[in-house]
């Protein structure tokens, strides 16, 4: 009897590929909180109406997929008499997010329904956020009332 050669389907290879590269992106992910509010040494540059601000980013993916748009070239507008806004190009990740206490101003957020960056100058509380890092040094420059074009880049 011939013995007939033993062919294996792409979608039998591909099963096989994912089912032993799963356990592996898995154990890469242990330790990381997807809702940290961990500092990380990403720090981004943000430039509008004359300013300039440098935030640290959290070791969170919202916080990661913001650090692959950039450089942004976007709007800062006010909002409220607490916050200052730019409109993403895209909405972010919202894996992992959930509620945070201790808001406080100097808050670099994303504002989940609406897909926008909210940069807080004075007391908020909010539950649709989440927060993406903390401005380093003063957040004064928000607090310059009107409408200016912004430059979000990574420096670090």
């Amino acid at each position: 009897m011939a013995m007939r050669p033993l062919t294996i389907s792409r979608r039998t290879m591909l099963s096989a590929t994912l089912a032993a590269a799963v356990p592996h992106l898995a154990y890469g992910q242990t330790g990381r909180d997807p809702a940290s509010q961990k500092p990380t040494d990403v720090k981004i540059r943000l430039t509008f109406g004359g300013q300039t601000m440098t935030a640290t980013l959290y070791d969170n993916p919202s916080a990661r997929d913001l650090a692959t748009l950039l450089p942004l070239d976007l709007t800062i507008d006010d909002y409220g008499n607490n916050e200052k806004i730019a409109y993403l190009p895209r909405k972010l990740t919202e894996d992992g997010s959930g509620p945070f206490g201790n808001e406080l101003p100097g808050d670099l957020c994303y504002f989940k329904p609406w897909g926008n960056l909210a940069m807080f100058y004075a007391d908020y509380r909010w539950d649709g956020l989440i927060r993406l890092g903390r401005f380093d040094g003063s957040f004064e420059p928000l607090r310059v009332r009107g409408k200016f074009p912004l430059r979000i880049e990574r420096i670090r």
